[in-house]
């Protein structure tokens, strides 16, 4: 596994902003990363919470639209100052400050809250497909497993594809909605009281917590603190505060965008249901045949096309997400398309199970589920990050400003505030109905809900006991001295051969480092389907030709003065490799490199990977 002290390493200041442009040049330069964490702003999880309250209550819940608007610009404001000032995402600025069992606590809650991001996903995903192409539920949440490979291509096209790919969405969402707007005529009297808060209780509190973890989003602040450093910025004072005013224009025009977004789904749903007397529209599905019912097929097609749209944005940000926090707080890092799939397939387990045990009617409730889950999570991820830009000794003369720290403090304690009244009603629903008389669930819950509590306290008492420290990030530990008296010398070297134009390179590479004086031992392994039934006994042609081509390369190397041996191999290659260099007993061995990598790797396999990891001995990759 590579460690890499830089988050999203592959793409880490891959954009340079830092030579003399125009404004206009300049400033489309620093756009983009915020328009990646804006689609977790209008991602599925979202219709479903805005939906709801659109349907339930009209109009009234707009003003919640718009103050978790200002806060997620806010958030994420410091998010990104993190990330620009320092260098450091905010899961491994946590991973600096914290003791382990903090940081394994808040890595496996950012889990949860991913999981729960990747869950709202998959089912507007399936949903939309669903609604376009009339494709049964279940089909469309195992269809999503496939787009795990979407990010890996997009990745190595470099960040600003991701970039353009991901505003091209966002447009097509955008479109969408305004056309519909036109469509359903909301009443702009109704839509202006909206804006004026009222009180919240109930079920209204339950929807306005949904649409609050649906908007400010605790994974696009881990998010947003790392894709800022993809742009390469002078170091220097003017240069960061350069790139720290041009990254807020950025969040400012993106949120917004994202605003309208909500707002127009809860317009709609108000216009179109709440006026009509349809008030309990929870589904995304139903609002969709709603739509078709009321305002003919027009307005449904746009609706399902936004969807699709929506879910396919957001599982990208949330890979990326997953990437970031695994990296960050445990300084792990694993293949993109293994941690995709993880993730996906995390999130797709509990889908299926609705769909196959409750139905699809169900998919709603799960939905807005998913969206109170993240909200649950978000002051695990505020309140560090609060103190993190708030610290002298970590952010110098760059901290935030003290009206910037009240804000932020009054928007945690506002957030957290309606959490713990929400989870309240949740126990005590929970202590009413069947389940609370199982006393292991009931013990279970208190002791979740004991830590939880806990690890709250902890992460917010302890910055203000204890001065936060700037200590540095590191992958490894301190380098050792290094004795260099004797250098090794190899007497017995491996070469795996195919038959290439790659052979002659393995080959040279390997006697550069063990002369006339090492032995040899050249390895091939034949993959034919009766090497694998037969092995040594096969006497296909394949076998009889590569028994042939090993024997020439023998020939011609004994003919130059070295001292070869041949070992041929029948069946998987990897397997036989390291038997074949653990009996012989080698001191290296050198591979020749397939020169593909990515989606052919999976589909062709590699050699160099499973071999590497099974063998102690040093082992030579030549391209």
């Amino acid at each position: 596994m590579e460690k890499s002290d830089k988050s999203l390493s592959e793409v880490h200041e891959s954009v340079d902003v830092s030579k003399r442009k125009g404004r206009w040049r300049t400033l489309l330069a620093y756009f983009g990363p915020a328009y990646l964490v804006s689609v977790g702003y209008m991602d599925p999880g979202n219709w479903a919470t805005d939906i709801a309250g659109g349907s339930r209550f009209g109009y009234s819940l707009i003003w919640v639209l718009l103050l978790s608007n200002w806060v997620a610009l806010l958030l994420q404001s410091l998010a990104a100052r993190l990330g620009i000032v320092k260098g450091w995402d905010l899961a491994q600025a946590s991973r600096q400050q914290y003791p382990a069992w903090v940081n394994i606590s808040l890595y496996t809650l950012a889990e949860i809250a991913i999981a729960a991001t990747d869950l709202a996903e998959i089912i507007g995903m399936a949903i939309g497909l669903n609604l376009l192409f009339d494709l049964p539920l279940l089909y469309g949440v195992l269809i999503t497993v496939l787009d795990t490979f979407l990010l890996l291509f997009l990745i190595n096209k470099g960040i600003r594809k991701i970039e353009l790919f991901i505003i091209s969405l966002v447009s097509i969402i955008g479109l969408s909605f305004l056309a519909e707007m036109f469509i359903v005529e909301p009443e702009v009297g109704g839509l202006m009281k909206g804006f004026i808060p009222t009180t919240l209780g109930g079920e209204a509190l339950y929807i306005a917590i949904g649409i609050i973890g649906a908007t400010v989003m605790p994974h696009n602040l881990y998010l947003h603190s790392s894709l800022v450093q993809t742009r390469r910025i002078k170091k220097d004072e003017a240069g960061i505060k350069k790139a720290i005013r041009f990254n807020f224009f950025d969040s400012a025009i993106a949120l917004n965008a994202a605003f309208f977004v909500n707002a127009a789904i809860l317009i709609l749903a108000a216009a179109a249901f709440h006026r009509n007397g349809y008030n309990n529209v929870a589904d995304i599905s139903n609002a969709h045949e709603l739509l078709q019912g009321i305002f003919g097929s027009l307005a449904p097609a746009l609706f399902a096309i936004a969807l699709i749209a929506a879910g396919q944005s957001s599982t990208i940000t949330g890979t990326l997400a997953g990437q970031i926090v695994m990296e960050g707080y445990l300084n792990l890092r694993i293949s993109p398309w293994i941690r995709r799939l993880i993730t996906r397939l995390i999130a797709v387990v509990p889908a299926v199970i609705t769909i196959w045990y409750f139905g699809e009617k169900q998919l709603g409730e799960l939905l807005i589920f998913s969206q109170v889950v993240l909200s649950l999570q978000l002051g695990f991820a505020i309140i560090p990050l609060i103190h993190f830009t708030s610290s002298k000794s970590i952010m110098g003369d760059f901290k935030i400003a003290l009206w910037t720290k009240v804000l932020a403090w009054l928007s945690a304690v506002i957030i957290i505030g309606l959490n713990i009244r929400l989870v309240m009603q949740e126990v005590e629903s929970f202590l009413s109905s069947a389940y609370g008389n199982i006393w292991w669930l009931e013990t279970l819950l208190y002791l979740v809900l004991a830590f939880t509590g806990f690890l709250l306290l902890y992460v917010t008492v302890l910055p203000l006991l204890f001065a936060l420290q700037e200590k540095k990030v590191v992958p490894h530990l301190a380098a050792t001295t290094l004795n260099l008296t004797k250098a090794n010398r190899f007497e017995h070297i491996a070469i795996a051969v195919d038959f290439s134009a790659h052979d002659e390179d393995s080959i040279r590479h390997a006697i550069s480092l063990g002369g006339l004086e090492a032995r040899y031992h050249l390895i091939h392994i034949v993959e034919s389907a009766a090497a694998r039934r037969h092995g040594e006994d096969v006497m296909d042609l394949e076998s009889l030709k590569d028994k042939e081509y090993i024997q020439s390369y023998v020939t011609d190397m004994m003919a130059s003065g070295y001292t070869v041996d041949s070992h041929l191999g029948f069946g998987n290659r990897a397997d036989n490799i390291v038997r074949i260099v653990t009996e012989t007993e080698v001191q290296l061995l050198v591979l020749g490199a397939h020169g593909h990598a990515g989606l052919k790797d999976i589909l062709f396999g590699s050699t160099v990977d499973a071999v590497r990891h099974k063998l102690k001995i040093p082992v030579l990759v030549v391209r």
